[in-house]
């Protein structure tokens, strides 16, 4: 198995543990948490680049997710590439 294979077997058993512990959480929204957690991807086009998908996709998740409290956190919007900068909130040190 080839590195890049394994990296991606990483990712997605991941993005099915973020599922897991939240049902609620579609794959794309699980995998926008994931990738930002590991730093792999952290604004919106990417993330979109990484996957090969539709950048307004991610858009949509990405929006679906802000508006989820303490989800992530919007940083910055490019009006002009409508690229979404974001970010995870810290985490609890309790």
């Amino acid at each position: 198995m080839s590195q890049e294979a394994s990296e991606a077997d990483r990712f997605l058993a991941l993005v099915a543990a973020a599922q897991g512990r939240d049902n609620r959480l579609t794959p794309l929204q699980a995998g926008l948490l994931v990738a930002a957690d590991l730093g792999i991807a952290r604004d919106s086009r990417a993330f979109a680049r990484m996957l090969g998908i539709a950048h307004s996709l991610v858009l949509r998740e990405l929006n679906a997710l802000a508006e989820r409290e303490g989800m992530l956190q919007i940083v910055k919007r490019d009006l002009r590439t409508m690229r979404v900068h974001y970010t995870l909130p810290p985490r609890d040190e309790t």
